[in-house]
């Protein structure tokens, strides 16, 4: 498996908010992990202008391309359009426009986090396709370009050669999904766990959860999950995961989903399928014993499953990963 190269599309000028978006991808695919996978990702900074940037908040940037190097790029990833784009309704700049087809004609995977989308949508890379952008943005994404379809309550959309997310900590989960799909669910956890974050975020969880819940872990909901994980291949219910945490059903229930935009059958089913990835790409068990150690049940309700939720077979996924 190649881990390949990264192209992130930097601004002429940006601020804070693009160095917290900018930073994401760079931490994910800029910093060698030889204990993971070697060769880790190449990454180039490709530039819309200058190759240095004095940036607001008083950092200097220094690119390492231009933005014609795209072309070249196994991905691609763009964070942003200039704000009058946003606020003006002004045209995004053409040369980006051409960039992002000429890479997407050559074969390149396209991604965008936030206001990035905006971009792909000029580009045509997102007509007839489902995609999201910062929930403050999609509405007028979805009037500007009527011919993607648009959907604010998703983290991340996968569209296979292209992949469109959410604003801010959403480009972190579809950069680890990236990961996940290029180097298997193993890394992917791992470099996630080097992160201090969770291992995988379904795209189709909210982009925003209930802003009453404490974010401390009050409730004690981290300890219950993490006991659950590590019994996956017993049939636990949202009752005794209730009864862990002294709770309700009804009350565990309410606060799983606060928390973390999910339901816990939801969850459940999400970290048995994580666990079946890392069986495939790390055993030789036949699909009925990874069934079991996952709590799935059997060979068919893991194909039944898999398919939905990672898109192939597991019998694909294992070959894929050989």
């Amino acid at each position: 498996m190649s881990a390949g190269s990264v192209a992130l599309v930097v601004p002429g000028d940006f601020g804070v908010a693009d160095l917290y978006e900018l930073g994401i991808p760079a931490a994910v695919f800029g910093t060698p992990q030889p204990d993971l996978a070697d060769p880790w990702y190449e990454l180039w900074l490709c530039s819309t202008g200058n190759r240095t940037h004095d940036t607001t908040p008083g950092f200097t940037l220094h690119s390492t391309h231009k933005l014609d190097d795209i072309v070249r790029a196994d991905t691609v990833i763009v964070s942003w359009v200039p704000d009058e784009v946003i606020e003006d309704n002004a045209p995004v700049p053409p040369e980006l426009v051409t960039a992002l087809r000429d890479a997407h004609d050559n074969g390149a995977r396209i991604v965008s986090a936030c206001v990035g989308a905006y971009a792909l949508a000029e580009a045509g890379l997102l007509d007839g396709k489902r995609a999201t952008a910062h929930w403050m943005h999609t509405a007028l994404l979805a009037e500007r370009y009527p011919k993607v379809q648009v959907d604010d309550s998703q983290l991340y959309v996968d569209e296979g050669d292209v992949l469109t997310s959410a604003g801010m900590s959403a480009g972190l989960d579809v950069c680890l999904h990236l990961v996940r799909r290029d180097l298997g669910a193993h890394v992917a956890n791992q470099l996630a766990r080097r992160m201090v974050v969770p291992g995988h975020r379904p795209g189709h969880l909210g982009q925003y959860v209930d802003l009453s819940v404490p974010a401390s872990d009050e409730q004690g909901l981290a300890s219950v999950l993490d006991w659950a994980r590590a019994r996956l291949d017993e049939p636990l219910t949202i009752e005794d995961l209730a009864r862990k945490a002294a709770m309700s059903p009804r009350t565990f229930y309410r606060r799983l989903h606060a928390t973390t935009g999910t339901t816990p059958l939801q969850w459940l089913l999400t970290e048995r399928i994580t666990r079946a990835q890392v069986l495939l790409e790390s055993t030789d068990l036949p699909m009925e014993k990874i069934a079991a150690l996952s709590g799935i049940g059997t060979a068919n309700n893991l194909r039944h499953h898999f398919l939905k939720q990672v898109g192939k077979s597991p019998t694909d996924y294992r070959r894929d990963r050989s």
